[in-house]
């Protein structure tokens, strides 16, 4: 089955709408669960925030590591899910589901499956 990748994001949020957001918890256990019990569910976490992140990147052969995110944007990467779905339409479904979709952005990519990569 194919596996696509939902990839959270929202912008950054004060202590009042990240209270707001954290009263959700419960919509978003019972969607886990369902996911789960479907047996579409991979893998999902939560991101620290992107405070904690560092980049890495090699220009030149040298190594240059930056505190933070790659790029300066208005909504962060949060989180992720991993689902085993039938097709794309299955996985927009269920990305729509989301309560992040309501105020934030929902990425859906498919996984490349590695072994299905000519090698030269």
């Amino acid at each position: 089955m194919p596996r696509y990748m939902l990839l959270l994001y929202s912008p950054s949020a004060d202590e009042a709408q990240q209270a707001e957001r954290e009263a959700e918890l419960p919509l978003w256990n019972e969607l886990t669960e369902s996911l789960r019990e479907a047996g579409l569910l991979v893998s999902t976490d939560r991101l620290h925030p992107v405070e904690r992140a560092t980049t890495v990147r090699v220009r030149d052969d040298e190594l240059e590591l930056t505190d933070g995110p790659f790029a300066v944007t208005k909504e962060v990467l949060g989180g992720y899910y991993l689902l085993d779905c039938a097709d794309l339409d299955e996985a927009l479904k269920h990305a729509a589901r989301l309560p992040l979709a309501r105020y934030g952005s929902v990425e859906v990519r498919p996984i490349m499956d590695i072994d299905s990569i000519p090698t030269p």
